[in-house]
């Protein structure tokens, strides 16, 4: 059997066993380890494993990837996610269909936080749906609403994907972030366009929520400052050179702490619980890196990404057709498949297609452009029919609304991130405006 037999065939057990429910990281490392151990024997398979793992759970530059999670566990016990929802709440609810607009904002600033958009959808769908149900929305725009709202906690910066993308592919994290912004704040707009085209098409799916008092209103926005400081210290810490992503990261985690301290909203129990799910998330994490640096190694040795792109070369494919048809293969998995495990399992095999494609761009502006594509389309298959993976979240807060009508409620916003995607194609530069902007392409 050749080396590209193998790969290939490694590769289909790999699948085989995660869609047999077996743990990602578990059918990673026993796919690929059997893998290499069958292309080049049990030294070279010991001798690749016998730092990697240290080499991966000791380094300084994935420290960041904690210290990213437990703030997003503090900001959740902190009751953040409310703060934001009234705040947006307070400057757009009076609007005819506000309110739905006002949980997408708030999905965008708890993504930032949060990184996670599971989290960010079950966290917001607790908040946001009982106002929402209480004016009387339609529950297929309430629910989509949702759904697609909490799609923005993979991509807007800080991102805990995002991260893993870089350290896969080698690019500069902060660079990286910087390109998601444009993209991220497209999302907002699409989703918010939506909503608005629904309530003119529909007044009474989206009614306006009741008028606030002067002072009401006043310490309901007053409630978006911390947010803002948090955000702007880390972004802007970053943007501005001031941190590199690590020290960022603890002070996201100091400033989302003191503000859970000083309201009084963080007990010692809800610290404790922070930190250990934080501790099992990571190990998760961690193990599919191992799992994953494994999965490149036999790539590498096998020669299949190679051949899978001289195969799509000798029969004559365009560079623009190649890629759509790999961001079409992430659309499909992307809907039964959670975000994080995806981009590890996906990128060592398509980078090496993608990044010998000539789209007149730069290595390091192709590991920036590919990457936001890879994390956007992503998003678009957690709540794509049939198995989006966000519509199960908002369905498990509302088991009362049936799936069918989550699913219809979705659809025009997936539209939206169609055209998003299509955008990002066509236009590189909308990806890439940013960090050239700032200096760092």
């Amino acid at each position: 059997m050749s080396g590209t037999e193998t790969g290939a065939l490694t590769l289909a057990v790999m699948l085989a066993l995660i869609f047999l429910r077996v743990p990602i990281a578990l059918a990673m490392i026993l796919a690929a380890g059997g893998g290499i151990l069958v292309l080049s024997g049990p030294t070279v398979l010991l001798a690749q494993s016998k730092t990697l793992a240290w080499d991966i759970f000791a380094s300084y530059d994935l420290s960041v990837v904690p210290l990213f999670l437990l703030m997003g566990h503090l900001a959740t016990r902190a009751q953040l996610s409310r703060d934001l929802f009234r705040g947006v709440h307070a400057l757009v609810g009076n609007l005819r269909g506000g309110v739905a607009i006002a949980a997408i904002g708030a999905c965008a600033g708890f993504g930032a936080v949060c990184g996670s958009s599971l989290a960010t959808a079950s966290t917001m769908g607790k908040v946001a749906l009982p106002e929402l149900r209480r004016l009387k929305y339609d529950t297929g725009l309430a629910t989509g609403a949702l759904a697609a709202g909490g799609t923005l906690g993979i991509l807007i910066p800080p991102s805990v994907v995002l991260i893993l993308y870089s350290v896969i592919v080698d690019a500069n994290i902060v660079t990286m972030f910087m390109a998601a912004m444009l993209p991220g704040a497209l999302a907002v707009i699409g989703f918010a366009l939506v909503v608005a085209i629904e309530v003119r098409r529909r007044p009474e799916a989206g009614p306006p929520g009741g008028q606030l008092t002067g002072a009401e209103r006043r310490r309901h926005v007053a409630g978006l400052i911390p947010v803002t400081l948090i955000f702007g210290a880390v972004i802007g810490g970053l943007y501005g050179g001031w941190f590199t992503p690590t020290p960022a990261a603890a002070m996201g985690v100091l400033l989302t702490g003191l503000y859970g301290l000083i309201g009084r909203k963080l007990s010692a129990e809800r610290v404790k619980s922070a930190f250990l799910e934080t501790a099992a998330s990571s190990a998760m994490i961690y193990l599919i890196l191992f799992g994953a640096e494994l999965v490149k190694i036999l790539m590498a040795r096998s020669g299949l990404p190679l051949a899978f792109a001289e195969a799509l070369g000798r029969i004559g494919a365009e560079p623009m057709l190649i890629l759509v048809l790999i961001l079409a293969v992430l659309i499909v998995l992307g809907a039964v498949m959670e975000s994080l495990s995806l981009i590890l399992l996906a990128v060592p095999f398509f980078w090496p297609v993608v990044s010998g494609l000539d789209f007149g761009l730069g290595p390091e502006e192709m590991k920036i452009w590919f990457g936001i594509l890879a994390l956007v389309v992503v998003e678009l298959g957690l709540i794509t029919p049939p198995v989006g993976l966000n519509v199960f979240v908002i369905h498990a807060v509302a088991p009362d609304v049936p799936l069918g009508r989550i699913f219809r409620g979705v659809l025009p916003f997936t539209l939206a991130e169609m055209i998003r995607v299509a955008a990002l194609l066509a236009f590189p530069p909308l990806v890439l405006w940013l960090p050239r902007w700032l200096g760092a392409l």
